[in-house]
């Protein structure tokens, strides 16, 4: 279903292997080539309504439901544009493994999951418009933009659900590498301390350890101890936003080139030696595949530039 080819308002009901889905994101796939920014301008001015009435963009869908999707006419204000080709060509080779039912990208540190606050294209996006016959492609999970590695993509509504389920149980392992500030002298160290979002009025998202926050559990581990950085495997149980960063510079040991939560003396001694990105990787995925009940290790190779940064140390 394309509304904005028609011209005219669609009705579209809902069916079961819709529901749960935000509407938001409904809206994305029904509405290909839609700047995400103009989708939340048709729902926040209501001209989106679901069984007539006005709705926020985190609404989540439920069979039966009907969508008036207004008509969509791409003129020189409303215009998503296309991804370049070096662009496509980039995320096509970060490829780590693809079947019928999901796919796993090497995501390059830089590059966002999905557009929104002044980026046009993020992976989503491009692998939208790259395999326009994937009607029902999704994340499955994020990834912060700075932050490089396994990302796990689903082409089918079914499969997005049943990984979203195994998410929530805990049933998916994600292991990262990372570099941290001065050596590490823990051992094994379980660092489970609630985190809480706060937006600036900049209007910038920082997380903040709080009591008031969700739970978030980290495991830390030394890989190598370095004289003044200690490069570090971590597991995540829980998956909040920025949740390695927060606790890396609550247990004093900052994670090197964060700009954010990061020490800024340590940010320039490891700039000096050729650290330009955020040194945080997610290495590998660990699931049961929803298609054919296989387990999967998935593991991202770290970047050249990490590598050659870790050659620098002693």
């Amino acid at each position: 279903m394309n509304s904005k080819a028609s011209g005219k308002v669609v009705l579209a009901s809902i069916d079961s292997s819709r529901e749960g889905q935000r509407i938001d994101n409904y809206l994305l796939t029904a509405l290909k080539g839609v700047p995400k920014s103009h989708i939340y301008r048709l729902l926040r001015t209501g001209q989106v309504r679901v069984n007539k009435g006005r709705i926020k963009p985190p609404y989540r869908l439920k069979a039966g439901d009907v969508v008036r999707i207004p008509p969509v006419r791409l003129g020189d204000n409303v215009s998503a544009g296309i991804p370049g080709q070096q662009l496509i060509q980039r995320l096509e080779r970060s490829v780590l493994f693809e079947d019928h039912d999901l796919m796993i990208l090497n995501k390059p540190s830089g590059m966002a999951v999905h557009g929104g606050s002044g980026i046009k294209h993020g992976v989503i996006e491009i692998l939208r418009h790259s395999r326009p016959e994937l009607g029902d492609i999704e994340l499955v999970h994020r990834l912060d933009r700075d932050t490089s590695g396994c990302l796990l993509i689903s082409k089918r509504r079914e499969i997005l659900l049943r990984l979203q389920q195994q998410f929530k149980e805990n049933r998916i392992h994600k292991h990262y590498l990372t570099l941290l500030k001065g050596r590490w002298r823990n051992g094994k160290q379980i660092v489970d301390v609630p985190l809480r979002k706060n937006n600036l009025q900049s209007g910038e998202r920082m997380v903040r350890v709080s009591p008031q926050g969700k739970a978030a559990t980290t495991v830390f581990l030394a890989q190598e101890v370095f004289s003044d950085a200690s490069l570090m495997e971590v597991e995540l149980l829980t998956g909040r936003t920025h949740q390695i960063r927060v606790h890396a510079a609550h247990i004093a040991y900052p994670v090197a080139g964060d700009s954010k939560y990061g020490d800024t003396d340590f940010n320039s001694i490891m700039k000096a030696r050729g650290l330009r990105r955020l040194f945080l990787h997610a290495a590998s995925l660990e699931f049961l595949h929803p298609g054919n009940q296989k387990k999967m290790l998935i593991s991202a190779p770290l970047g050249d530039e990490l590598v050659q940064v870790l050659s620098e140390l002693t």
